[in-house]
């Protein structure tokens, strides 16, 4: 294992328009500029920072929307094997309501009764689930939090 050199003190190693041991703030003449950067610098400087942040807002909206998609789609995988489940319970239903009813009427009467139930059932499914689609509105508060907090930064910066 090496041990570390101690280099000497080299004046020119100091950051230009920085003596050592003072503040740029204290050193300066009066009428001259508190930031030392010119223009260009600055602009190149706030240029940057917008973009990591922009980029760092993207990689922060698609790690929230792959934990959503994840949660979803686990949910729905589910959801799927109860409503087989259901289907496969409400199809064994209909055919025993349909040979209870054989027993006072013809067996045409009695399919065509339970088809006209099914066909009501589904027209209430279907538009609830048409009215709940319409009210859903997915939403990424982490995201919209620090979009708007990088809002009020972005102003700050401009004043």
């Amino acid at each position: 294992m090496t041990q570390p050199t101690h280099q000497p003190f080299d004046p020119a190693a100091q950051p230009k328009g920085q003596p050592s041991g003072s503040s740029p703030q204290a050193d300066r003449a009066p009428g001259e500029p508190a930031d030392p950067r010119s223009l260009g610098e600055i602009v190149s400087d706030v240029t940057n920072d917008l973009t990591t942040l922009i980029k760092q807002e993207m990689d922060l909206a698609k790690a929230e929307m792959k934990e959503e998609f994840s949660k979803a789609g686990k949910g729905a995988g589910l959801l799927g094997g109860a409503g087989l489940a259901g289907y496969f319970v409400l199809f064994f239903l209909s055919w025993t309501v349909l040979f209870l009813l054989d027993n006072w009427m013809p067996i045409e009467l009695s399919a065509l009764i339970i088809t006209g139930v099914w066909a009501i059932v589904a027209g209430v499914l279907a538009l609830t689930g048409r009215k709940a689609l319409k009210e859903s509105n997915p939403q990424l508060p982490q995201t919209q939090q620090t979009l708007k907090e990088d809002a009020a930064w972005a102003r700050a910066q401009k004043s």
